[in-house]
């Protein structure tokens, strides 16, 4: 059978996540475009942009799984950074046009004696919470239009800063023209705003020369598959995708009895008698009080049917009933 025929057969089993390693030069929406493509049958979404510039870990999400987004998206970042030193952009990342260049005429800030120690000590007031201006060049929204289409229009207007927060800044090397960092992360901070400020509090300008993504929240390059590979291989994707049944593995589990599971599909309530006592493979079952009483993360459950499908995502509203408030069936 034709890759494209096997593919799209296959398309409505595609449930779940598929880790793409990106390369530069596509937008994220490039790629989901060409896995959609691939399986035209299959609702496909991403979990976090990647700029045209960077690499790395992009999870799309394929069929029933783009409900479970907005859950998937949570945890942190790691970001593998380098740092030209002595120049500005407008985009703050060198695919954009230069507004200051400090290499030629005079010597760099950082091309002291003690540029390392210097470097270590500017770095420190980018770990933790602050508050950080996402750059002119981005898809922060202003009185409804996104700051790009403002700024590829002359009006460049600079986003306010909002709260962010990083776990954590290693510096992987320091030379007269370059800063090679690993950055833990949460979601909304940019490393091309990182690049900027660093620059500016070095006194030398600075602007983010190329950017690797490690991971995303729980997806790391490890489970990474190339578009490539994907175009190229008819079982690739079958072969690499994290089947939703295994997403979400700190959420704990119930399974429901027949009755139970007609309940859950629909989006009514589930009560303690529609609740099957777990077995031995159902190790992670916890007991309904422990989810009404706000014992477990964020009072989420999954729902599954003796089957091992995944029917819904269950919340605790008021003891001993379960409301599913995401519906995957």
């Amino acid at each position: 059978m034709p890759l494209m025929g096997f593919l799209r057969n296959q398309a409505s089993d595609m449930d779940g996540v598929l880790v793409v390693d990106k390369h530069t030069g596509p937008t994220s929406h490039d790629i989901v475009a060409r896995v959609r493509r691939t399986l035209s049958k299959c609702r496909v979404g991403h979990l976090g942009t990647l700029d045209p510039m960077a690499t790395g870990v992009l999870p799309l999400v394929l069929g029933r799984a783009t409900r479970l987004a907005a859950l998937l998206s949570a945890g942190p970042k790691v970001y593998e950074a380098s740092i030209l030193l002595g120049v500005t952009t407008d985009t703050y990342d060198v695919t954009g046009n230069i507004t200051d260049d400090a290499r030629d005429g005079h010597d760099l800030a950082v091309e002291r004696p003690a540029r390392r120690e210097a470097v270590l000590r500017a770095t420190k007031s980018f770990v933790g919470t602050f508050m950080q201006a996402p750059p002119p060049f981005s898809a922060k929204k202003i009185n409804g239009v996104r700051a790009y289409r403002l700024a590829r229009k002359n009006q460049p207007i600079q986003p306010p800063a909002v709260t962010v927060k990083v776990h954590s800044l290693e510096l992987v090397s320091v030379t007269a023209t370059h800063i090679k960092c690993r950055v833990k992360c949460d979601s909304g901070f940019y490393m091309r705003s990182l690049a900027h400020d660093l620059g500016t509090s070095l006194g030398c300008g600075a602007c983010l020369e190329s950017l690797r993504r490690r991971q995303n929240g729980s997806f790391t390059t490890e489970q990474a598959v190339t578009m490539e590979n994907i175009e190229n291989n008819e079982t690739s994707i079958a072969y690499n995708l994290l089947p939703i049944e295994t997403l979400l593995p700190d959420i704990p589990t119930v399974v429901v009895t027949n009755q139970g599971a007609k309940k859950a599909s629909h989006g009514n309530s589930v009560s303690p008698v529609d609740v099957i006592t777990p077995g031995p493979e159902h190790e992670t079952f916890i007991k309904m009080e422990n989810v009404a009483h706000g014992r477990t993360s964020a009072n989420l459950v999954k729902l599954y049917d003796e089957d091992g499908t995944l029917l819904a995502i269950g919340q605790a509203d008021e003891a001993p009933f379960l409301r599913p408030t995401i519906v995957l069936v």
